[in-house]
This record gives C-alpha cells, sequence and structure tokens, in this order.
C-alpha cells in the first residue's frame, strides 16, 4: 500500500510528550474516537514500547478486531503496519513523524493507507482515510495539551 493520505496538526508540546500519549496505548479508548479496546500484545526488548497492539474498532461501518506492528524511532516517528488483518481490515500502513518547531511546539503528520475487505473506490477510501486521520489529530491534540506535563 503505497498511496497514502496525510495531514498534520501543530501542538503545544515537545515531541517527547506527543510521543508518550501515542505509545499509551491502554488511553486510546479515552481519546481516540471508535478505539474500544487497545490492548499491549508485545513489547520491545528494553519491555518500553510496544512492538504489536491489538485494537478492537467500532468506528460506523468498521467493526473490526485487528493487531498492528510497531517500528519507534525516538521521539521523532512511529510506523506501523496490520500484523494480523480483521474481518474487515486487510491493511493498515501509517505513521506519525513529529518535527519540533521550537517554542514548545511540534507539528505533528499522520500518513495512513487502509485496505478493507469491501470494495471502495480509490476517492471514496482516501475520503474516510482524511476523516480517520483528522479525527486522530485533533483527539491526539486535545489529549497531549491536557495532560499536565
Amino acid at each position: 500500500m503505497t498511496d497514502q493520505t496525510t495531514s498534520d496538526i501543530v501542538v503545544d508540546a515537545e515531541p517527547s510528550a506527543i510521543m508518550t500519549v501515542i505509545a499509551d496505548f491502554p488511553s486510546y479508548p479515552s481519546w481516540a474516537t471508535g478505539v474500544k479496546e487497545a490492548r499491549v500484545v508485545e513489547l520491545d526488548e528494553f519491555g518500553a514500547r510496544a512492538t504489536e497492539v491489538q485494537f478492537v474498532l467500532d468506528a460506523t461501518p468498521i467493526r473490526d478486531t485487528y493487531t498492528l506492528g510497531y517500528t519507534w524511532d525516538g521521539d521523532h516517528k512511529v510506523e506501523w503496519k496490520i500484523a494480523e488483518p480483521g474481518s474487515m481490515l486487510k491493511g493498515m500502513d501509517g505513521a506519525y513523524v513529529l518535527d519540533a518547531l521550537g517554542d514548545g511546539k511540534t507539528r505533528v503528520t499522520y500518513r495512513l493507507a487502509v485496505d478493507v475487505s469491501i470494495p471502495l473506490l480509490g476517492m471514496l477510501r482516501r475520503k474516510a482515510e482524511k476523516v480517520i486521520i483528522d479525527t486522530a489529530l485533533k483527539g491526539l491534540k486535545k489529549r497531549v495539551e491536557s495532560t499536565p506535563a
């Protein structure tokens, strides 16, 4: 899946604070729309960050359980790919890329490509990806900016 949808947002926080929120998978149901459960399946060799996470998603029309594999690059980038597809989600590649802007601000870029088992026209798939990305970025910004430093 090379055709990704991309969007970004500026968050009033340092990259490390944002990455802490991104890496806190069990809290996703409280801020990530549609995520009903996020369970860490496997941690890295240091026991610090998740390398596999199982998600239960209920975002009409998609209700599914799937597992994503994560690759971390410090506090500046995290990428994921589907490790175990669900019944509807056949593929998902994505990334958060964080760029410090100075003055405690960070640009967060979210890239996403989703492949579902139901046929969707490319235009509809990209529109769905855009909604997912924009909702996730707004939720992330709100969560980070409301979390005490």
